[in-house]
């Protein structure tokens, strides 16, 4: 799996390899054992949870206290042709809905 993992890492970050533990979070998660990746900022750690994002069935997760870093990241992943939203508490009710039947609909 993480010859996969290193195929996405190159494929939509443009990166050869991982920073240290960034491997093991991610083998980990694609297991799907419960993980806890504690990094410095700047560690890497959106990786750990968008490489196998990309590389499992389904939709993904991601909980952050930290509303500008929700709205970089995704503008990020759409700039790169992956689906990506967020919500939090700086949209109206009616965008949260249509963003939620994005999600439910598989979009």
């Amino acid at each position: 799996m993480i010859v996969e993992a290193k195929q996405v890492l190159k494929q939509y970050f443009g990166y050869d390899e991982f920073r240290d533990g960034q491997a093991s979070i991610i083998e980990y998660i694609i297991d799907g054992k419960n993980t806890v990746g504690i990094m410095p900022t700047g560690g890497g750690k959106s990786l750990c949870y968008q490489i196998p994002a990309l590389m499992l069935d389904g939709v993904t997760l991601v909980i952050s206290p930290l509303i500008s870093l929700m709205k970089d990241q995704v503008d990020s992943l759409l700039h790169q042709g992956i689906p990506a939203t967020y919500i939090n508490s700086t949209l109206s009710n009616s965008e949260v809905e249509a963003r939620m039947e994005e999600i439910s609909s598989g979009e």
